[in-house]
């Protein structure tokens, strides 16, 4: 079995993905079309071209664009059905997706409806392809503190169908201190917390997340680097890191997939794990971001079977859930030299 094999092979887990940015063109202008919305594309082409963004604005600016062409139950599931075919082409066995309701509800389209598309593209995925999920409600970080807080209201009523909240959206400017009332108020409320902090972001960001909103995982995170005190404070308490590394590129926090840092801080023990963000726009879904590492960084098979395990180790799945996929990929271990 050769390096693209374990990688097609190792059983995976995603905690680091938008569905809103799994929005394929071909799938957008479809449901633009189904609900008679004018966009200003004329073909599938047209949507394609300006998928090629420069920086996060950029593409920010198209994927809201595309989010205006969501509007019923059915566009939400068609949606994530079409993320959890990707999945199981990638053996992705759990995902946890981030969902951004203020992107739909803003435009007057009910929190119920895009939950309830979600959820049952979810129960499908498990019946039908085997794969588990949770839902992650992100609010956006450009918008106010009070908007937040509102649709925190909105989520209560769907505390059993969300795992847990998150913070995403422009990073610069908008710091984690902004939303600290916000996320005690979700902990107290039962919610697991997830941040992006450290992406575009400085490292300060990253303290921030970490000590201000309590955060359960780091969502990016790889300017943690640049400083050591915190790198020591990741290893010691095992907070893990959702890197996305084909989305860093696109999005220039490299440069260069040969300079990106995941392999180092995966060798210092730091519990980063591997995502693809918004797949659909930055170029590839999970197996593409593990080719894209193991190429650029000559990456091991030991390595590459400690990422997949650090993805079920920092996932919110049970500890009996967790072992089992382990089990496997360490089973796969043995077999491969």
């Amino acid at each position: 079995m050769n390096q693209l094999e374990l990688i097609c092979a190792l059983p995976k887990a995603e905690l680091h993905v938008h569905i809103e940015g799994t929005f394929e063109p071909e799938l957008m202008f479809a449901i633009a079309q189904r609900n008679q919305i004018d966009i200003p594309y004329q073909s599938v082409e047209e949507v394609k071209q300006a998928y090629n963004f420069h920086n996060l604005q950029s593409f920010l600016d198209i994927y809201y664009a595309g989010a205006q062409v969501l509007l019923h139950e059915q566009d939400f599931y068609d949606l994530a059905w079409a993320y959890f075919e990707k999945c199981a082409e990638d053996r992705v066995v759990h995902t946890e997706m981030f969902f951004d309701p203020q992107t739909h509800t803003e435009r007057g389209v009910a929190f119920a409806t895009v939950i309830n598309g979600l959820k049952r593209a979810c129960n499908d995925a498990q019946t039908k392809l085997g794969i588990s999920s949770h839902l992650i409600m992100c609010f956006l970080r450009h918008l106010s503190e009070d908007a937040a807080f509102a649709t925190l209201e909105q989520a209560l009523s769907y505390k059993d169908q969300i795992i847990a909240v998150g913070l995403d959206s422009s990073e610069v400017g908008h710091p984690p201190s902004k939303f600290e009332r916000v996320f005690t108020k979700a902990r107290e409320a039962g919610f697991l917390v997830v941040a992006h902090a450290g992406e575009e972001g400085p490292s300060e960001y990253v303290w921030e997340a970490l000590d201000l909103l309590k955060v359960n995982r780091i969502d990016h995170g790889v300017r943690s680097e640049e400083d050591p005190v915190l790198m020591q404070r990741l290893i010691a308490e095992k907070m893990p890191l959702t890197v996305c590394p084909l989305s860093n590129l696109k999005l220039c926090v490299v440069d260069d997939m040969a300079q990106h840092n995941i392999r180092r801080l995966l060798q210092q023990g730091v519990k980063v794990t591997v995502n693809s963000d918004d797949p659909s726009y930055f170029g590839g879904y999970m197996n593409d971001n593990f080719v894209a590492i193991s190429q650029a960084l000559d990456l091991s098979n030991a390595e590459l079977k400690q990422l997949a395990i650090n993805s079920f180790e920092a996932s919110f799945i049970s500890v009996e859930q967790k072992q089992k996929w382990i089990d496997q990929i360490q089973t796969l271990q043995a077999s491969i030299h």
